[in-house]
């Protein structure tokens, strides 16, 4: 058999599938942790523990100003770190992060401690925001870590696509899981003497059972990516070291060496913020519809609180099983073509919300349609962040964590907005909440996927990829060339990377 070329070995054809599913699961406990935190915080908050909605808003706020502001701080100090014993500098924030979620977590969906009936809200406002703080800093650290494992692990296009899937494979699963027990719990809940259909104080165990179970697993599927995926080693800040065959001089260089691209030059990348704003709208389009939805099922739509666990399961598992189907449309119709197919998608079930003020057992049928079409555009601006950041590996985590700032700000701005909005002056929803969390369905679909339409045309129009830098790198070649060559290039790639 052929050698293999220089540099395939990181494709995702030599990445056994032990190793891809062991990545995967390095992002299970972050995403059980977030399908709690999306669904169910405002829900928890306002109907089980009574708080208001501004208090519950506030709380979400507060959390996504805490990830979106330790995101990119995070994402530049680890490219810059080294790693910490054994592990590398990917794992080591992975580790780290971790552990911070593992202790705060729980604490989120339990009751205040201390608290009493006649305790103010302020209070219960104090009591909450350390662990939301840092079980955000936790979060961010594990995301940013896991997503900028991707370009390194895999150099292709489609194998960034494979892993990116594999990934959200694993995103869903863990969504599954989540409402799988929520739909469990109440069940079993449900067959008690004082059994309610509608959410109360008396669900407190159900949430504070929910979330240790979630952190059990988390816990387990976090061991699995610790020791099945393997870090490559690699100094921040410098460039791969060549070997003692390697000769100096090659017959056929094929194209200049390229500088490092530090974070103050993406900021001068018109794609930087082409990629930003397609990713940050489909960020509110998920999110926002993954907070709203069982709002919408309880408070627009009047169903039984069962339905909080069985719709979003439903929309999971049509998201699980279109994950598969990333790889072949990508390769048959491209990347733009398939976020503009899952764009439809969502359309579709804003337009079947909009239409359908009263929906019994086609409710199902719409959640497939959300469930579909938010797998589809995920998947694929993951990719093109990936795209985004090629072989520049080495200040991924900062293009990933600024890409998540903007998403996590904006969600957070989002939800303070829309609970400002509300029309009932007191926790108890009012009949005014039927139109209202209806209309927040739509908006939040169909409003936002419009927005992410005229985003696509932007990159369709001018396709990702490095321009400025590019420019410069031509120039600085072409006087490499000009003055002597390969001592005269080096010469200028030490400078250009010190500044």
């Amino acid at each position: 058999m052929a050698e293999p070329p220089a540099g395939a070995g990181s494709g995702a054809a030599e990445l056994p599938l032990r190793a891809r599913l062991s990545f995967a699961a390095g992002h299970f406990l972050n995403d059980l942790c977030a399908s709690l935190w999306f669904t169910y915080l405002l829900l928890y908050l306002h109907a089980v523990l009574g708080y208001g909605h501004r208090l519950a808003g506030a709380l979400l706020l507060a959390g996504q100003v805490a990830d979106g502001l330790c995101t990119p701080l995070l994402g530049y100090e680890a490219d810059r770190s080294a790693g910490c014993g054994r592990c590398g500098r990917r794992k080591s924030w992975h580790l780290a992060g971790t552990t911070c979620v593992l202790v705060s977590f729980p604490f989120i969906f339990n009751p205040c401690l201390g608290c009493k009936e006649n305790t103010p809200q302020w209070a219960a406002f104090i009591y909450y925001l350390p662990f939301i703080v840092i079980f955000q800093f936790g979060w961010a650290a594990t995301q940013i870590s896991h997503l900028s494992l991707i370009p390194e692990l895999v150099t292709s296009d489609h194998g960034k696509v494979e892993l990116t899937a594999f990934r959200y494979a694993f995103t869903v699963m863990a969504n599954i899981t989540v409402y799988g027990l929520a739909w469990l719990l109440l069940n079993f809940q449900v067959d008690q003497s004082d059994r309610t259909e509608h959410l109360g104080i008396q669900d407190v165990p159900i949430f504070r059972n929910l979330s240790l179970i979630v952190v059990g697993l988390g816990a387990v599927f976090s061991l699995i990516f610790h020791l099945g995926t393997k870090e490559k080693p690699y100094p921040p800040g410098s460039l791969p070291q060549l070997e003692e065959s390697t000769p100096l001089l090659q017959k056929e260089p094929v194209s200049p060496p390229r500088p490092l691209l530090i974070w103050k030059d993406w900021l001068l990348e018109p794609a930087f913020y082409q990629v930003a704003v397609l990713y940050m709208s489909t960020r509110l389009i998920v999110n926002l519809s993954q907070t709203y939805i069982a709002m919408y099922l309880t408070n627009s739509l009047l169903l039984p609180k069962k339905y909080i666990a069985t719709i979003p399961l439903v929309m999971y598992i049509s998201g699980f099983l279109s994950s598969f189907l990333m790889k072949p449309l990508n390769k048959w119709i491209g990347r733009n073509l398939t976020y503009f197919v899952g764009i439809l998608v969502i359309l579709a079930f804003a337009s079947w919300v909009t239409l359908a003020r009263q929906m019994g057992a086609e409710i199902y049928g719409a959640a497939v349609l959300l469930g579909a079409g938010s797998a589809t555009i995920l998947v694929t601006s993951l990719s093109m962040t990936a795209d985004l950041i090629g072989t520049n590996t080495h200040s991924g985590a900062f293009v990933y964590g600024a890409m998540s700032f903007t998403d996590k700000m904006a969600n957070g701005l989002a939800v303070m907005v829309i609970q400002n909005l509300h029309p009932c002056p007191t926790e108890l929803c009012c009949p005014a909440c039927i139109s209202f969390y209806h209309w927040v369905m739509v908006l939040v679909t169909g409003g936002i996927a419009i927005a992410a339409i005229a985003s696509l045309c932007c990159i369709m129009v001018w396709p990702i990829r490095v321009r400025y830098h590019a420019v410069c790198l031509q120039g600085l070649s072409r006087a490499g060339t000009r003055y002597g060559g390969t001592e005269s290039t080096e010469g200028t790639i030490q400078s250009s990377t010190v500044n």
